[in-house]
């Protein structure tokens, strides 16, 4: 099953465009990896799908996104998408509340109220972020109290508590310590088994260690996406691939 389907991606802000042309599809249950260096597309690609890009004054974007078989358009209500999408940034970012109604905010919205129903939200998504054991008895504390990394575990706790169909990652460990990065891997490899998952990432370490697929963007464009077993071969089907994977440039 397709969840996400892209063709003829372009983005421009303002004269210049970002995104030439890109076409892929994101099928259910599996982790798709971006990779590239800085400034090759990797957020513009995320900033179109999660349609974050309407903030953005001067940007445009032309070709067809469809989300499970919707296609997106002026007419799509842009917070029903959103409740289907999970998403976590490179820096943590908390909301100005409790460690608790971080969680909370998102189901609250949705409608629940009922606090034994919260309770156990909030202690799930905890539980799946490995955060509950640092945090269960000092849910009321601000959320920004928290260090770096049990921050960055609280933004994947909310980014999972709607219970979203496809989570998108953008860097997620650029900010964050070795060990929190392991811990969040370890919660991808449960989580692939429930929902969608793109990965932006400039480690192509650990696009290899999660993937299923691995696209390499360069400059705005597709150079390949294929399956790891071939991209993180000696012989991917375009000689570019080889040599930023290996670190020959990027």
């Amino acid at each position: 099953m397709t969840r996400i389907q892209v063709r003829d991606l372009r983005l421009s802000y303002g004269q210049r465009e970002v995104l030439h042309g890109v076409t892929f599809d994101l099928r259910s249950k599996e982790v798709l990896a971006i990779i590239g260096p800085a400034q090759s597309g990797k957020t513009s690609i995320l900033r179109c799908l999660n349609r974050t890009v309407d903030f953005v004054p001067d940007a445009r974007m032309t070709g067809a996104i469809s989300v499970d078989g919707q296609l997106l358009n002026s007419r799509t209500d842009v917070e029903a998408l959103r409740r289907k999408i999970g998403m976590v940034t490179p820096l943590p970012v908390g909301l100005p509340l409790s460690v608790y109604d971080n969680v909370a905010f998102s189901p609250r919205c949705a409608g629940v109220s009922n606090r034994a129903e919260l309770d156990g939200i909030v202690e799930q998504c905890l539980r799946r972020a490995m955060l509950w054991e640092e945090v269960h008895d000092r849910l009321s504390l601000a959320g920004t109290k928290l260090s770096g990394g049990q921050q960055q575990r609280l933004a994947l706790a909310r980014a999972l508590s709607h219970r979203p169909d496809v989570l998108y990652l953008d860097e997620f460990s650029i900010a964050i310590d070795p060990v929190t990065t392991m811990r969040i891997e370890e919660v991808l490899r449960k989580l692939r088994n429930e929902m969608s998952i793109i990965l932006a990432t400039s480690l192509t370490r650990q696009a290899r260690r999660l993937a299923d697929r691995t696209m390499f963007l360069l400059k705005g464009e597709i150079i390949e996406l294929a399956d790891n077993d071939v991209i993180f071969s000696p012989t991917p089907s375009d000689r570019r691939t080889y040599d930023y994977v290996n670190g020959k440039f990027g």
